[in-house]
Parts: C-alpha cells; sequence; structure tokens
C-alpha cells in the first residue's frame, strides 16, 4: 500500500473507526481500488479540502479548462476552437457568458453561500491548488495558465452549468436569431447545442416498504448525461464530524450531487421545465418599448480575447445591452431579443446540495429542499425510515407576473404583463410523499405520472408548470414497477438494468400480423427477424437494429397512431398503426438500409453498439430512451462505417437499501472515476458496465481499508 503526503504530516497506521468516524485524529483520502476517494476529516473544511486534492488528482486537466471556460476566456486561454460537444465556438462561448454575466456573477453566488459554506469552499480550493502545487508534472502544460484557481471559479462554474447548460444552452441564440432578418449577432452560423439523439435525463426510483420484500425502503439513482466534459460525474465518499456520505458530483463541483447517508438518499432527474424565455424587442431611437414609453438600454463594454497561433492576442471589443427582460442575445436595426432566464440571481446551490447531503431525516431534508436555490432537477428520495418523496423542483414562474411565451413563439418585450419577475413557492409545486402505489418512479416525464395510479391533478397546479405527457422510457419504468409488488434488492439491481423494449411490446405483435401473407421479399425476411428477436437491447440480441431502424422511419408520421396518448391510459397509449401500408413500406426500408449498412439484417445490437473508452472497445447494451421506450439508456454517436460509439447515458447510477443494519449499496460509473490520461481508473469500470454488473460501495472503516489501494495524508486536526 502506498502512501502520498499532501503536507507535512505524520504518517500512521491505518486504524479501524466505527462507520461515520472521521478516523484517528487525521485527515486522509483512502483510495480504493477503483479509485474512489474515501475523504476523513477532522472538520469539514478539511474534508472539503480533501475533495479539492481528489477532484484534481482524478480530473486536474479538466477541471481548469472547465474552470477557464466559465471565466469567459477559453479563447484567450486556449485559441479558436469548437466545443467537443456543443460544437459552439469558443469566442462565442466566451461572450455569451460574459453577455449573460456568469463571470461578474460569480462573487454574488459566492456571498450567497453562509459564512460555513464559503469557508468550505474556500478549503475545496486550497485542495486544488495544494495538488498543483505537489504536482505540477501530473497536469497538462495548456491548462496551468488557470492557476490559481479561487473561489469565484467554482461560482462561475456552478453557474455555468446549472443555467447554461440544463436550464438553458446557447443554442437558444439559435432560434433568437431567427426571429430576425439577419444571423449578424453572437452566433456562428452553425447553432450550438447537443448533437442529435444525445439528450440530458434521467431515471430514478423510490420503492417504500409496502413494496420492499425486505419491508425496507429502496432508492435507485440513475442519471442520463453524456459521458465527457461539464457533465463528468466524480464519484467519493466523505466522512467528517456529522456525516458520512456516499455519492457523486459533476466534476467541478464540492459536495454530494446525488448520494445517500446512512439515514437518507436522493437522486436527481431533469425535469419537464420552462426556465427560460426569449422577449421580442420593439426598437425606438436608441431605447426599446416597454410599457408605452422608451426606456433606454442598460449598456457596458466587454471584451473577448483571443489566442493567434503566434502567440498574441486579438481583442474583440462588444456592449451589453439589457433591458428590464436581461440581456440583448440578438438584435439587427429594427429589432432585438433579450434572453430571461429565472433563478441567475439566486445562488446558494452549492450550499443546498450540502445540506441535503448532511440531513438526517426527511424533515431536515425538506427544509434544505424549501430554500429553491438549485434552479431544477425533480428530487427522488427513500430512507431509513421507510418514507419515499417526490418533489418537482424547479424555480417555475410565477404566472400572477405573466405567463412564460413557448420555447418556439416570444413573448411581447413591450407588454408588462408579459414579464414574469417572481417564483412559485415551494408549496406550489408537486410534491407525493408515500403514496398509496409505494413507488415513486420520474423518467424525464412530468411530475403527474410520478406515481400510479396518479396522486397529482394538473389543474391543481399553475398552468405553465409542466406538459401532460408520458413517453415510452417512462411508461417501461412505471409497467417494471407495477408489476412487482415484493421487489428484492436483487430484483432492483436487475430492473436497473432491463433493456426490453416498450414500444416492441407495444406494435410488434401488430406489425408482424401485417407482414404475413406480404410478397415483398424485404418484408419477410424483416417480419422473420423480428418475429425471432427477444425485443431487449442487450448486446447478444439480433432484430433490435432493424426494429430500431423500421421504429425511427415510421415514426416521422405524427398521425401513425390510431389512439393517442391519454391521461387516463397513460401507459396503454398509444396504441394501433393507423396506416398498414405506410408501416410495410417502412419495414421493407429499414430491412434494405441495415442490410446495406450492417451487412446483415439481423447484426447483433452489440456488433453495432460499442463503448469505447481510453483504448477499452467493449459491445453494450442500452438504447436512447425515445423513440424504443427502454429503461437502461445509452446514447451512440456515429464513429465510423457501420459502428456507434456510446457518448451519454447511464453514467453514474446507485441501487441502495436502507436496512436496520445499515445502508446496502452498489454503485458503478462507467467511463471510470477519473480523466487523467495516465490514471488507471479512466475506463476501468467499462467492463462492468457493459456486463451489466454493479460494484459495492464500501462505506465501513474496515470495508474501505480491506479494500484500499493507497492513501493521501491531509495533514492533522483539520
Amino acid at each position: 500500500m502506498r502512501r502520498i503526503l499532501f503536507a507535512a504530516a505524520a504518517v500512521t497506521s491505518i486504524t479501524a473507526c466505527a462507520p461515520g468516524d472521521p478516523g484517528p485524529g487525521s485527515d486522509e483520502i483512502l483510495w480504493d481500488t477503483w479509485g474512489v476517494p474515501h475523504i476523513y476529516g477532522t472538520s469539514e473544511a478539511a474534508v472539503f479540502r480533501g475533495m479539492g486534492w481528489a477532484q484534481m488528482e482524478s480530473h486536474g486537466d479538466l477541471v481548469l479548462r472547465l474552470f477557464g471556460e466559465a471565466r469567459g476566456r477559453s479563447a484567450e486561454y486556449w485559441g479558436e476552437s469548437r466545443d467537443p460537444l456543443f460544437g459552439a465556438w469558443a469566442s462565442f462561448s466566451d461572450r455569451f457568458l460574459k453577455t449573460m454575466g456568469v463571470p461578474a456573477r460569480a462573487a454574488e453566488w459566492f456571498a450567497a453561500e453562509s459564512p460555513e459554506m464559503q469557508e468550505n469552499i474556500r478549503a475545496f480550493v486550497e485542495g486544488m491548488n495544494a495538488y498543483a502545487e505537489a504536482h505540477p508534472e501530473a497536469l497538462s502544460d495548456d491548462v496551468e495558465v488557470v492557476l490559481p484557481v479561487e473561489p469565484r471559479d467554482v461560482m462561475a462554474h456552478a453557474h455555468r452549468l446549472l443555467h447554461f447548460r440544463f436550464v438553458v444552452t446557447p443554442g437558444v441564440v439559435g432560434p433568437a436569431e431567427r426571429l430576425l432578418d439577419d444571423r449578424a449577432a453572437l452566433v456562428d452560423e452553425e447553432t450550438p447545442g447537443l448533437p442529435e439523439g444525445v439528450g440530458l435525463g434521467s431515471n430514478a426510483w423510490a420503492i417504500g416498504p409496502d413494496r420492499s420484500a425486505s419491508g425496507n425502503a429502496m432508492l435507485v439513482a440513475n442519471p442520463h448525461l453524456p459521458w465527457s466534459g461539464e457533465f463528468t460525474w466524480f464519484e467519493q465518499h466523505v466522512v467528517g464530524p456529522g456525516f458520512d456520505v456516499t455519492g457523486a458530483t459533476l466534476v467541478g463541483l464540492p459536495g454530494i450531487a446525488i448520494g445517500f447517508n446512512d439515514r437518507l438518499g436522493w437522486s436527481h432527474t431533469v425535469n419537464t421545465y420552462d426556465g427560460w424565455d426569449l422577449f421580442a424587442l420593439e426598437l425606438e431611437g436608441d431605447g426599446y418599448r416597454f410599457d408605452g414609453e422608451v426606456r433606454p438600454f442598460e449598456s457596458r463594454p466587454d471584451t473577448v480575447r483571443i489566442l493567434q497561433d503566434d502567440g498574441s492576442l486579438l481583442e474583440e471589443v462588444f456592449t451589453v445591452r439589457s433591458s428590464v427582460h436581461g440581456p440583448v442575445v440578438a438584435g439587427n436595426a429594427g429589432r432585438a431579443v433579450a434572453l430571461r432566464v429565472a433563478g441567475v440571481e439566486r445562488g446558494g446551490a452549492v450550499g443546498q446540495w450540502w445540506s441535503m447531503a448532511r440531513a438526517r431525516n426527511l424533515e431536515e431534508f425538506e427544509a434544505a429542499l424549501g430554500r429553491l436555490q438549485i434552479p431544477m432537477f425533480n428530487v427522488v428520495y427513500a430512507d431509513a425510515d421507510g418514507h419515499i418523496f417526490f418533489l418537482h423542483n424547479a424555480l417555475v414562474p410565477d404566472p400572477a407576473g405573466g405567463l412564460p411565451a413557448s420555447l418556439t413563439t416570444p413573448a411581447d418585450g413591450t407588454d408588462p404583463d408579459a414579464l414574469w419577475t417572481g417564483y412559485l413557492p415551494y408549496d406550489g409545486l408537486p410534491r407525493v410523499l408515500d403514496p398509496p402505489s409505494g413507488w415513486i418512479q420520474n423518467a424525464n416525464d412530468p411530475p403527474w405520472t410520478s406515481t400510479l395510479p396518479t396522486v397529482l391533478d394538473p389543474a391543481a397546479y399553475a398552468p405553465n408548470l409542466a406538459p401532460v405527457r408520458m413517453g415510452p422510457r417512462p411508461q417501461r419504468s412505471a409497467r417494471i414497477l407495477r408489476g412487482d409488488e415484493s421487489v428484492t434488492f436483487e430484483e432492483l439491481l436487475a430492473y436497473k438494468h432491463d433493456t426490453r423494449s416498450e414500444m416492441a411490446d407495444r406494435v410488434l405483435d401488430e406489425l408482424l400480423a401485417l407482414a404475413e401473407g406480404s410478397d415483398d421479399t424485404g418484408t419477410v425476411e424483416a417480419a422473420r427477424v423480428l418475429a425471432a428477436w427477444d425485443r431487449t437491447v442487450g448486446a447478444e440480441s439480433r432484430g433490435a437494429v432493424l426494429f430500431e431502424a423500421w421504429l425511427q422511419d415510421w415514426s416521422r408520421n405524427p398521425e401513425r397512431w390510431v389512439e393517442p396518448w391519454s391521461f387516463d391510459a397513460p401507459t396503454t397509449t398509444p396504441s394501433g398503426i393507423a396506416d398498414p401500408t405506410e408501416a410495410l413500406a417502412a419495414l421493407s426500408r429499414a430491412a434494405a438500409n441495415v442490410a446495406s449498412g450492417f451487412g446483415s439484417v439481423d447484426v447483433a445490437w452489440g456488433d453495432v453498439h460499442r463503448a469505447q473508452v481510453n483504448g477499452r472497445d467493449v459491445p453494450v447494451s442500452g438504447a436512447s430512451g425515445a423513440p424504443m421506450g427502454v429503461f437502461r439508456v445509452t446514447d451512440f454517436a456515429q464513429a465510423g462505417p457501420g459502428i456507434r460509439r456510446a457518448v451519454a447515458g447511464d453514467s453514474y447510477y446507485a441501487v441502495v437499501e436502507f436496512t436496520p443494519e445499515g445502508v446496502r449499496a452498489r454503485t458503478l460509473l462507467s467511463y471510470g472515476n477519473a480523466s487523467q490520461p495516465a490514471s488507471p481508473h479512466f475506463g476501468d469500470q467499462l467492463e462492468l458496465f457493459a456486463r451489466q454488473e454493479m460494484r459495492p460501495a464500501w462505506r465501513t472503516r474496515a470495508e474501505v481499508e480491506a479494500n484500499v489501494a493507497r492513501v493521501t495524508e491531509l495533514g492533522g486536526g483539520g
């Protein structure tokens, strides 16, 4: 076992301690064999210092790049290049963040945290800088320009991530520009946004004691995010005075965003939430019309610097104009469009997550939620007292101050009644506690179907709160839970990896019946393959590639169903093939395309769908949740002829049971707990991901010590 000194501290032997005990008066990181840090501290600040060190050791290059981007200085540090995920030019991203006030607002966000949390964030930054000073050779030369890291970098990164990656992305400027006559504004001709087929989503379940075979509440946490950049998860176990929490946070953030302690656990799902609006402004002179008068813009100059090939900096000076609605993101001679984003003025999200992690019961947990400082994300919760709970958490614009516009139609910027200014209170948000069904689910569906029979009436809530619908993946999610009245922990592990297609069960029998007697060779062969298919997207499954190709083709027809989706029959509609002729034509086309593209109409799913991380290449199961309706989500991008590479979907996930003897849990981080190229943990969990296996979550000191690979001493006494 190898020990690494963080600072001048005596090297002591490892001593067994009780669960939750930070250790024998020392601050240290015990790294387990999967690269998960178990951070023990004699104070909160010591634990946060360890979090900073651990993140930098595992993801240093990525952290520094994200902080540089959050400063609005990406082009200045690294030149003009495209974001590998969103496709935006660096100078565009810098200009957009400065226009929206993200770097400047970072100090306000830091001030919004409690004094105790400010101390923790400072300690987190100290740990990052200490690692960089101790191990400069471990970091790439091109990111060292960001050092030293400051607390405002953490806040700017959190602000950018929450509001301009989740609530709204830079791609919003594209719709804004299309409202105008020209393209002379902030964006390149190609609008930045996530690649087609890649979404920000999640699954989460809470099983109550009445539905659990053991009588214990259980939780499934299962976010679906891109496998790179700012969406990268970092798993950790943190132990200090009064807390012992396991979970994950997004790289660059301290604390735990999804996790569990010995009393409770929670997960998030991306909600059906509209937290932004475009406002079409009517220009007059040097101002804009609002409430019957012409108002001046608030204006300020700003600068984007772009590193040139010769090392010089090209400066682009621009003017940021803001109306009462928000900053102007597009404009021409006669009109302008302003962007208003909910919650940008409200910091405190980092501290709220930490309060949630430290909570010991539902009352304390809800007290933290009630602060409404995290701008979005559903919450699914379970605890050792047997409670299960759901909250549609979001800063929802209060319709009393004006109804938000649709995502495609801008609000009238001249009308004061269209300008929302406040948010719904906590008690105005949909909330479910211990439903009669005994279970809660969310798979990015609106809150109304969080349990069935539903206990929430959409008519009882603000009209702009969420749409009324239920897609195929949430239907699959609910179907699994409704079908098992006594769920064991082992069954929950299997259900987490369920790859059966809800849409295959919904429509395939009807499609095969239509294909009987067809005289089209392609249709006959396709029907033969689909009849033998097991209706899953397992790696060895044959027929899934063909069915997906047919479903994507057939789904282009908006009138494809006989019976549309109904709130009264949420898991059995839509149903019925409306146009049999077109359905069969789509099947013939799909067969031809699959045979041409993959060499065989019954190609195995895993021959096409691969996960490739740090030189590893394995066949994997899972599919995008729509249109297939698969619970285990893996999103793919074309990586070459006949090969699709996993780029998003199942990332960090956990299955947890709250037993009288303590927490029982399994976790996994699909791409591994490090991104530094030299780390042995960059991709080391990929084979487990491919085999649909999970790791035990080691929590007691004895468990950790039995699986420790090395130790980093942080120094004693906090």
